[in-house]
């Protein structure tokens, strides 16, 4: 069960790929629940290309979804919406939260309920992986473990009760999301976290299901991960730097901006040098203008804002860089699924972001990793500096030895071991019916 799910240009669909594939590899006939094309279409962005990566093996149910908040069609508002939209807006919400407790996703949970009893009564499902967020998507898995008790696994790619930003908690635990969390964790067979700071939050919030819990951290994936580069430039040619991924509201990009502009001005190894930003401004398909206009503003100083990358394409772009640009939100919870992919390039990475953040823990070790000490414009200019002297002067053994640390997290490894226990859980070790 994945909402995120190809054409979505989510950042949590490579998971949900490389998850579907793995169980098919194991050999495993895999169904998922996803939404329907058009919903990404109209409301988030897609990007029709990664249906090209969903495996042969593996069908795809598409469930009918509606986002009417974020219907722009004012031919299909009612007249409430259009002349009194306070009161259109409170009883939307209202409506969002009566099945389920999370706006615009709520009214999804009983298609999604009668999906999945539709494909259990046509092939008996024996395990369900419900990987959220929307956290909507859990309540595949618990109707079908309550109607036919079928196991289920919790895939949190985020969380639900602790914001990763601040560290807070966001829904007590008497309350309806708390209780009904509470409720899922007690009868999931395992919780699956994508670092260790998010796993130990939940460990100690729900101890009874410590043992069930297991960090499956994110992974690049081999078959579209960029080669490793053992090899410098020519010296003469202008450094680029780059970035791909979502950029967001939480995400230190004026900071960077201002770094790079101090750094760019004063160093001779950047003179010339360009920094591009590739992927969407923003969590939908129009670019956040607040986002696009510090790029667009800074362009006499190399910054440009390259656009959506189709995945396919990935590898190609990473060719084209010189050193790394990860620019995060901050947060001791915070990773991301992008530094894998980054890990496996052999390039210098230049961490902008919250010395605390989560993917420190990650990096640590790899040669050529360039954090800042705080967001200052001056911290941020010393690390643009320091790598571009890296991308100018690693050698050959320094770029190998970053090849070789990358190697641990490719996404089959985290995947794997996994797989072969819940394997183990629902058929005693032979091959599942």
């Amino acid at each position: 069960m994945a909402w995120g799910f190809p054409p979505s240009r989510s950042g949590g669909v490579y998971r949900a790929l490389a998850t579907a594939r793995a169980f098919a590899d194991d050999g495993w006939a895999v169904t998922v629940l996803t939404a329907t094309r058009e919903t990404f279409e109209k409301y988030t962005g897609s990007d029709p290309s990664l249906e090209e990566l969903i495996d042969d093996r593996i069908d795809v149910v598409r469930v009918p979804f509606d986002w009417p908040a974020l219907d722009t069609d004012i031919r299909q508002w009612s007249p409430v919406r259009a002349f009194l939209p306070r009161v259109w807006w409170q009883w939307r919400r209202r409506r969002d939260v009566k099945d389920f407790p999370e706006v615009g996703y709520g009214p999804w949970r009983r298609r999604l309920e009668r999906a999945a009893a539709s494909v259990h009564a046509a092939r008996p499902v024996d395990l369900v992986v419900a990987s959220a967020n929307p956290n909507v998507d859990f309540m595949a898995a618990d109707h079908l473990h309550r109607t036919q008790g079928v196991p289920y696994v919790m895939d949190y790619r985020d969380a639900w009760s602790l914001d990763v930003f601040n560290g807070r908690e966001v829904h007590p635990r008497e309350s309806r999301v708390g209780r009904l969390e509470s409720a899922l964790v007690t009868s999931a067979t395992e919780v699956w976290f994508v670092n260790e700071p998010i796993h130990a939050w939940h460990a100690e919030r729900y101890p009874d299901a410590r043992e069930r819990m297991h960090v499956v951290a994110n992974g690049y994936d081999s078959d579209f991960a960029p080669h490793p580069r053992l090899e410098s430039r020519e010296r003469d040619a202008p450094l680029t730097f780059g970035y791909i991924g979502t950029v967001s509201a939480k995400v230190p990009i004026s900071e960077f901006v201002d770094g790079w502009v101090r750094a760019r001005s004063r160093s001779a190894r950047l003179h010339g040098a360009s920094a591009q930003i590739w992927g969407y401004l923003g969590f939908y398909a129009a670019p956040n203008p607040a986002l696009l206009d510090v790029i667009e503003s800074h362009a006499d100083s190399g910054l440009s804002y390259a656009g959506p990358l189709p995945k396919q394409h990935v590898a190609s772009v990473y060719e084209t860089f010189d050193c790394l640009l990860l620019i995060l939100g901050a947060g001791r919870y915070v990773t991301s699924g992008k530094v894998f992919e980054y890990l496996a390039s052999a390039l210098p990475i230049v961490s902008v972001h919250d010395p605390g953040n989560a993917v420190g823990r990650i990096l640590a070790g790899y040669p050529l990793w360039f954090p800042v000490t705080d967001l200052s414009a001056e911290s941020v200019a010393r690390v643009l500096e320091a790598a571009a002297a890296a991308a100018r002067e690693a050698t050959p053994a320094e770029r190998a030895a970053c090849r070789d640390f990358a190697r641990d997290y490719s996404r089959d490894r985290q995947l794997v071991p996994r797989v072969h226990r819940l394997r183990e859980h629902v058929t005693g070790g032979g091959d599942p019916t």
